[in-house]
This record gives C-alpha cells, structure tokens and sequence, in this order.
C-alpha cells in the first residue's frame, strides 16, 4: 500500500464522522406547528364539520339531504343579500388590486427609501383599528352635520345622512371602509415585494430603454403575481365574512339598512332570531362553497404553489 492510498484510508472515515447524521431535526418544527395545528382543529376543521352536519339535518337530528340548502336559497332575502355581497366583492376587489399595487409601485420606484417608510407607517395605521372602530369613524366622516368634509358631500349631493346611507349607495360605502381598514397593511406586504426583485433585473430593463412604467408593467407585476393573487384570494375570502360593518350601519341607519344586507347577516337572523341554525350553517357551507371555488380558480390559473425548478 502506498503512502497516497494509507492517507486515503485514514483520512476519508474522519470527513465522514466530522458531519454526523442528525437525529430528531425534524421534531422543532412539529413543535412550533402543533399549537397552530390544534387551534386550526379546534376552531376551524370541526366547526366546519359541525356545519356541515347541521346543512344536512333538521333540528331533531334527523338527515333531510338538501331540504335545508332548498329552503335558503328559496327565501325571498337569499338573492339579493348575495347580489350584494357581489357587487361589494367586485367594487373592493378591483380599488384593493389597482390603488395597492400601484402605491407599492410608485413608492419603490420614485420614492426615496427614507419618505417610502414614512408612508408606508402612515398606510399601515388605519389597519390597526378595529372593524367596528373603522365603521364608527365613517360614520362620522359621511355624516352631513358633523363631518369635516361636509361641503363635499354636499356638493355630491348628499345633504342628509339618510341620503348617504341609501341602499345604492352601501357598496361604495363599505368599500371605502374595507379599502381604509385592510389596504394599507397589503401596500406593505407588496412593497416587500417588490424589493425581492433584483436589482440586476430593473438594471437591465433600464439599459433597454424601459421607463418606469414599462419596467412595472412587464417585470416588476409579473414577478409578484404570485403575491397580488395571494392578496386577491385573501380579501375574496374577508370579503365574503361582511357582518360588523352592514349590522352597525343598519343599526346607525335606525333601520333604513336592511337588517339582511349581506349573507352573513341573514344566517345571523336565521340563527338568533329564527332559532333556525340548520339554516343558518346551510347559508355557511354555501358562502365556504362559494369562497373555495374562487380560491380554486385563482390557484389553478396562477400555479401559485408552483414550486421553482432548481
């Protein structure tokens, strides 16, 4: 044996013992995701098989299939509480995507970085309010006798509360407070976005002659597609839960609102109300239905869990 192969011989069993196998590095991660796991068990997975155990029973227990899905869907408030919730869906959808992914844009690309904190802090704040703390300060801004911005609303035409509050005008209303409450802490999550985005790649772009606006439209949106579908689908599913916001504007309305405006108002009068909770959880099961469907779409069309190929 020469010296060369002893030295082989000696020399690789040590490498290999310097990078020993680890055992259990897998357990700190189940770990930390146990108490998420058994929160997501204890209020979501069997509240949600609850629900749908009460869609497809009566209040004896007894299984009655879709008798419960026939009954909702044929009430008189299911059309247009849902209608609603649509036309609201779109309005807040379509401003959340246009204004937050132009704002993330436009502060990466023209702002320095020192004013681009600034306002991002300024965003942000709104979206540590409460919903019904939200609602209560809208109420106050589209109140005619009390707002600071009176002489707008009423050269809009809007010279009385009840005006404002008119069923036509509850949409826009609601969009407003969603886009004040929830748009700001997306305009930070898409800002961080953006700065994943080498800079060799927006150098490149420049040296071919791109502007600013050609850079965002053909780079810096595609790559944080991923990101601006991720928001879609979460504000979709926000979205579908309106509740606070219509019951308190029904109730600051004294009554000109209706008390079923929106579908999770009507399962709420099913429930509390009627003492119709078989009802109630089929309206549920239709709205998770309705929000998985999107959610599907949105996922399929986007390969949003597409992973990189390496």
């Amino acid at each position: 044996m020469t010296l060369l192969e002893t030295e082989r011989v000696t020399v690789s069993p040590l490498r290999r013992r310097t990078t020993p196998r680890r055992k259990g590095g897998g357990r700190a991660g189940y770990f930390f995701v146990a108490g998420y796991a058994v929160l997501l068990l204890a209020f979501g997975v069997f509240p949600t098989g609850y629900a749908f155990y009460l869609s497809l029973t009566n209040d004896r227990g007894q299984f009655t299939g879709l008798n419960q899905f026939t009954k909702v869907i044929q009430d008189y408030r299911f059309a247009p509480a849902f209608t609603h919730m649509l036309v609201y869906l779109v309005m807040w959808l379509v401003t959340l995507v246009v204004l937050v992914v132009l704002t993330a844009v436009i502060l990466r690309s023209r702002v320095r970085p020192g004013t681009s904190a600034l306002f991002r802090f300024l965003y942000y704040i709104p979206g540590a309010l409460a919903g019904v703390a939200s609602v209560l300060v809208w109420l106050f801004m589209l109140d005619p006798d009390v707002s600071p911005v009176s002489r707008l609303l009423t050269a809009l035409g809007f010279k009385t509360f009840a005006a404002v509050l008119a069923p036509g005008n509850l949409p826009l209303v609601l969009m407003l407070i969603a886009f004040w409450t929830g748009a700001g802490g997306w305009m930070v999550v898409m800002y961080g976005a953006l700065n994943n985005i080498p800079d060799e790649v927006l150098e490149a772009a420049r040296m071919d002659g791109a502007g600013p606006w050609r850079t965002a439209w053909h780079i810096q949106i595609p790559m944080i597609r991923q990101w601006i579908v991720y928001m879609t689908i979460m504000a979709f599913a926000t979205g579908t839960q309106l509740f606070v916001e219509p019951q308190l504007l029904q109730t600051a309305s004294l009554g000109r609102v209706s008390p079923t405006w929106s579908p999770n108002q009507l399962a709420y009068v099913y429930a509390f109300q009627q003492g119709d909770f078989n009802g109630a959880a089929a309206i549920s099961v239709v709205l998770l239905a309705v929000g998985l469907l999107a959610a599907g779409l949105l996922v399929a069309r986007s390969n949003l869990f597409k992973l990189d190929e390496k």
